[in-house]
């Protein structure tokens, strides 16, 4: 039997504050609702805008986690998976899609955008994986390579060729 992909990258702002709660069962669930804007030409060659809402959730520790530093408006990128459930309402069956996370990028693109702090570092944010923060982006401390010379070192060579910028892996 043939094994299918169900893999969803999402880069938008945070609409809404998250909302943290607990399972019955004792387990945390974190709710998003994540905006992501695209923009096309029409038929007369004007620029439109088109923004769709989507509905993040985020299991166990990581949404504690990311409950405390996320905030409307905060510019993230989220790696997951599609789910659809179904249920009742006034005898009408509903749908209900969802992205579940297992990895979010605190991208910091946005002003003041908490991602910033969370990232350690200058300019690439943060990360959310395995339940474990990691810092994102530059930084970290260089020191001397003995021989008492007070010179600077110097910067890290771009290993992605031909893009300007810190070392990051282009989207």
């Amino acid at each position: 039997m043939a094994e299918g992909l169900n893999k969803v990258m999402l880069l938008g702002n945070l609409g809404a504050d998250p909302e943290l709660r607990v399972t019955p069962g004792g387990s945390s669930v974190l709710k998003l609702r994540l905006a992501t804007t695209e923009s096309y030409l029409d038929k007369s060659n004007t620029r439109q805008e088109r923004t769709e809402w989507h509905s993040i959730t985020v299991w166990g520790k990581r949404g504690e986690a990311l409950s405390k530093i996320l905030a409307k408006g905060s510019n993230i990128f989220v790696e997951g998976s599609i789910r659809t459930s179904s249920y009742e309402k006034d005898g009408d069956k509903r749908y209900r899609t969802e992205i579940v996370a297992n990895n979010i990028l605190l991208t910091g693109r946005r002003g003041d955008s908490p991602g910033r702090e969370a990232g350690g570092g200058g300019g690439g944010g943060g990360s959310y994986r395995d339940n474990a923060p990691r810092g994102g982006g530059g930084g970290g401390g260089g020191g001397h390579s003995g021989g008492g010379s007070n010179a600077p070192e110097p910067a890290p060579q771009d290993d992605y060729g031909g893009f300007a910028g810190d070392d990051e892996i282009p989207f």
